[in-house]
C-alpha cells in the first residue's frame, strides 16, 4: 500500500496509522484468555473509535471475548462496542 492510502485514512478518522497499526499488533499477538490483555484491547478499541465503554459493557464483552475462545479483529470488538 502507498503512503497517500494511509495518509486519506488518516484524514478520514483522525487516527494515525501508527496506532492503528499497534493495535492490530496487540491483537494478534494477544492471548485472548488474559482478562488484563482483552480489557487493554476493548479500551483501546473504544479509544480509537471515540467512543466511552462503560464498565458493564466492557465486562460483557470480556466475558464474551474469553470464553468464545475464538480469535478476534478489530471490526468485531468495534461492532460490540458500537451496541451500546
Amino acid at each position: 500500500m502507498n503512503d497517500s492510502f494511509f495518509k486519506k485514512i488518516e484524514s478520514k478518522t483522525g487516527v494515525p496509522m501508527e496506532e492503528v497499526f499497534a493495535l492490530a499488533n496487540a491483537i494478534q499477538h494477544a492471548d485472548f484468555k488474559n482478562e488484563r490483555q482483552v480489557r487493554r484491547i476493548i479500551q483501546n478499541v473504544g479509544t480509537l473509535a471515540n467512543k466511552q465503554v462503560p464498565q458493564h459493557l466492557e465486562d460483557e464483552l470480556v466475558n464474551s471475548l474469553i470464553s468464545s475462545g475464538k480469535p478476534v479483529n478489530i471490526t468485531d470488538i468495534q461492532k460490540m462496542i458500537g451496541r451500546q
